[in-house]
């Protein structure tokens, strides 16, 4: 199961009623971060999850509203003695862009690792699921992120009885490992059925629509996406200045076939995006208007019986 929350759902500057967008998963004790502008550390403590057990760091971009957060949340976590490693993931320049945000929190007790996102796509493994970063088109350097859990097929008793492996193998080989036993070599591929369905979140902010997001976003359980603007009047605006309008996310969500649609990114002048569902749902009828703290839980389809 893949816990998910959208901390803040706005654009440019934190508003008292709308944090700046940001994005945490939590997955088999371990989570996930992308994005952190100004007042996500209060985000995520209104939510009331834990700055513990945030491993990995995601940028989009290095604008403010994404990253400005950042040094408040790293001195947290090491007034609380954290020892871990922290694992920051972003477009070139990463290391460079942190470190001179960290004029302010220079001294911490935990080592960060810096991994830079190479060429137009890249793909992670971290903890338990597969992160890709897809390249965007925003007006700097600006990336995408699918999140995929994986699930292998069921296990099959009959065809490990078949061939006769030792009982002793079989959860291990269940587990995705091949086991070598003199000359004899087990393999996963022995016992388990076809690849069952995992999970797949897409979430991407500051872009046009453009071919890669529908791409890696096909087939998604939830597709997070910027809706800067929800008046149709301010398309060109949305163009001018390389963001989305409500219904071209809704169109990319369509082709994407998604099984649903969460917008976030709002501009600080869109008040009330609720306004403005009714008709992208008739783009798009799983489109939800997304909203801080906004939650659900991705959980793997129950098997057939």
């Amino acid at each position: 199961m893949l816990d998910v929350c959208l901390l803040g759902s706005g654009g440019m500057m934190p508003l008292p009623y709308r944090w700046l967008t940001s994005l945490m998963t939590r997955y088999n004790g371990s989570s996930l971060l992308i994005d952190c502008g100004e007042g996500t550390q209060i985000a995520i403590r209104e939510k009331g999850w834990s700055f513990k057990p945030i491993d990995v760091i995601c940028f989009t971009h290095y604008h403010g509203d994404h990253i400005s957060g950042l040094p408040g949340l790293l001195l947290t976590m090491g007034n609380a003695e954290r020892t871990e490693p922290l694992t920051l993931i972003g477009p070139k320049g990463l290391e460079r862009v942190v470190n001179a945000l960290r004029v302010i929190a220079p001294e911490l007790p935990f080592p960060i690792i810096y991994r830079e996102i190479n060429g137009a796509e890249e793909e992670f493994c971290l903890n338990g699921y597969r992160l890709t970063a897809f390249r965007v088109h925003h007006n700097v350097m600006c990336y995408g992120y699918t999140l995929e859990l994986d699930r292998a097929g069921k296990f099959q008793l009959e065809r490990a009885q078949e061939l006769a492996i030792p009982k002793q193998y079989w959860s291990r080989l269940q587990k995705g490992e091949t086991i070598t036993e003199g000359e004899q070599v087990y393999t996963p591929d022995m016992v388990l059925g076809r690849p069952r369905k995992g999970i797949k979140l897409t979430y991407c902010t500051d872009t046009r629509p453009v071919p890669s997001i529908a791409e890696h976003a096909k087939d998604s359980d939830l597709f997070i996406c910027e809706g800067m603007y929800g008046e149709k009047e301010k398309e060109e605006k949305a163009k001018e200045h390389k963001h989305m309008t409500f219904y071209e996310a809704a169109s990319l969500a369509e082709e994407a076939q998604v099984k649903e649609l969460w917008l976030t990114h709002y501009s600080p002048s869109l008040t009330h995006p609720e306004e403005y569902m009714e008709e992208v749902r008739k783009i798009f009828p799983a489109a939800k208007a997304g909203k801080d703290r906004k939650s659900i839980e991705l959980d793997f389809e129950k098997d057939e019986s």
